[in-house]
């Protein structure tokens, strides 16, 4: 005896899920001001991540922070860790405090992002995790 119901006789075809291809053209290009490993670093973000507009001002923020304690970092090679006061003594040079605050801001952009989470497993009967990764792959 056949199978009686609503949607007996509806035909559907077999779901095929497929991954949606992005050209290089459509991404956001990187920043003007960025430095040229930031830039690479932006391009190979948004091809291996799906981020909506507020995500881009956040990957900015990191490239930004990134950019300015690579800066600090040289001042600090160039001129050393301490500077001298008028008094002749020795303090902390400010660039190491940027280093710092830079180094804290980035990581906290790309924890904010969630771009060190690992892709999700393709396993039957998985579930997400409750902070979901922006992972394009």
């Amino acid at each position: 005896m056949p199978r009686r119901g609503r949607f007996d006789d509806i035909e559907s075809p077999p779901v095929r899920l497929v991954e949606p291809v992005i050209s290089v053209e459509d991404l956001p290009p990187p920043p003007d001001h960025l430095s040229e490993q930031m830039k690479s670093w932006w391009r190979q973000v948004m091809a291996d991540y799906v981020l909506d507009q507020h995500h881009l001002r956040l990957l900015e923020c990191a490239c930004d922070s990134f950019d300015r304690m690579v800066q600090a970092r040289e001042v600090l090679r160039k001129e050393g860790l301490t500077i001298d006061t008028r008094d002749g003594a020795k303090k902390r040079h400010p660039a190491a405090d940027v280093e710092r605050d830079s180094r804290t801001s980035f990581l906290r952009a790309v924890r904010e992002l969630d771009l060190d989470a690992d892709p999700p497993k393709e396993t039957p009967g998985w579930r997400p995790p409750a902070l979901r990764s922006n992972r394009r792959r």
